[in-house]
């Protein structure tokens, strides 16, 4: 319990910090990308009005990043109209070689001059463009974006390295002030299963006591009403030794005791004597029991506890299932598992409810009409399911409530 609670408060803060991290490193990105564009379109600005230098020197543009400056290849092209719809394009600068009459040239004037915008983007080739109309003809800057994206990918993985070790150091932090915060919790439910064990055991001797005086006066004749008496001090004492020995169970459970022996067991053969020392019980409550089981289901268990889990799961359904109604044993396999059903036709259980049959002391009232019992019956076929490595489940709708236990066939 007190590891699951740990696990969760980890968990939690993890996905806080998580999504705050996710939120920073998206805001960053978004700012350096649009920092990264901005830069990218002062050049665009500066190398449309700025021709060639004397000599056939290229200027040599570029942006300051961190103190350094970066040049990016740049080129710029002067288009001219022609008659039917065509034009003369001219490289008029830049420090790409080799464009003048090519088809990459002609796509990429294409590609620009068919969009409305005078910025964007030429997405097949990288390049980031700025059209000017100089009246008698169009002049064109196209900037190689290639650079900005290597830039703010370099800027980037920087923060998310940055990021990640944040992450690590806070999850070592979650992990520290998990075990700090529950502390408390785990010496307070240490106390308590304690307590529980203790008491169980102290209880024990006079409850021992008082049946085996109870049992004595049983037997000498009495007249009606202290007859009637000792009966009643006879069946509550056995009452209350039922519930001392099924909370020393759940104490030896708390205290991580595993069955003494996993041996090989016949799951068939459990199901089956379960089934058979159940159906008169199930006659007397006026219900009908039905079983199948298949063969040869053999796993790996303690035998006296699995027996147990199968004898609560048939109680529960006989105490709580409809008037009348048929109670169902299922027993089959799969390639891995032993699944092993119990069936009770009845008001079905509310999900709210559902989920807390298997605490202690825990009963559905609402949806039982059965009083006995001290709800603890299911807390232990739980713990024996989870000492075997299986899983055990509840399900409720209209055709009743049923328990789903789940076990790994011996290999």
């Amino acid at each position: 319990m007190i590891r699951k609670l740990r696990l969760k408060f980890v968990a939690v803060c993890m996905a806080m910090v998580t999504a705050v991290l996710a939120a920073v490193c998206f805001a960053i990105f978004a700012a350096l990308q649009g920092n990264v564009e901005d830069l990218s379109r002062q050049v665009l600005h500066r190398v449309i009005q700025e021709e060639s230098l004397p000599g056939g020197r290229k200027a040599e543009i570029g942006v300051e990043i961190g103190g350094d400056k970066l040049l990016l290849p740049y080129f710029t092209v002067s288009v001219w109209p022609g008659g039917g719809g065509t034009y003369a394009a001219y490289v008029t600068g830049g420090t790409y070689a080799g464009l003048e009459d090519t088809a990459e040239l002609t796509a990429i004037l294409e590609d620009c001059l068919n969009q409305g915008p005078p910025e964007g983007t030429v997405q097949d080739y990288g390049l980031r463009y700025l059209r000017r109309d100089n009246g008698l003809y169009q002049r064109l800057a196209f900037v190689d974006m290639s650079m900005e994206r290597a830039m703010l990918r370099e800027m980037m993985g920087s923060y998310l390295v940055i990021a990640l070790s944040a992450f690590l150091l806070l999850l070592g932090v979650s992990v520290i002030l998990a075990r700090w915060t529950t502390a408390p919790v785990e010496r307070a439910w240490s106390q308590q299963r304690q307590f529980l064990s203790d008491a169980s055991h102290e209880l024990k001797t006079p409850l021992t006591v008082i049946l085996s005086n109870a049992e004595l006066l049983s037997a000498i004749p009495q007249e009606e009403r202290p007859a009637r008496w000792t009966d009643n001090i006879l069946s509550e004492s056995q009452r209350m030794k039922r519930l001392v020995e099924e909370m020393l169970t759940l104490a030896r459970a708390d205290h991580m005791a595993q069955p003494a022996v996993l041996a090989e067991v016949s799951l068939s053969d459990i199901a089956g004597d379960c089934a058979l020392a159940f159906e008169p019980v199930a006659f007397e409550a006026g219900k009908s029991l039905e079983y199948t089981a298949e063969e040869d289901v053999f796993v790996l268990g303690d035998g006296d506890r699995l027996r147990r889990l199968v004898s609560i799961l048939l109680d529960n359904a006989v105490k709580y299932g409809a008037e009348g109604g048929i109670i169902t044993l299922t027993l089959e396999k799969t390639e891995r598992q032993a699944r092993l059903t119990v069936s009770n036709p009845g008001e079905p259980i509310p999900a709210e409810q559902l989920g807390r049959l298997f605490e202690r002391f825990y009963r559905a009232d609402a949806s039982r009409g059965e009083k006995s019992g001290f709800g603890l019956g299911l807390s232990i076929a739980a713990v024996i399911a989870q000492e075997h490595r299986g899983t055990l489940k509840a399900e409720s709708g209209r055709e009743g409530t049923r328990f789903v236990f789940t076990l790994p066939l011996k290999k």
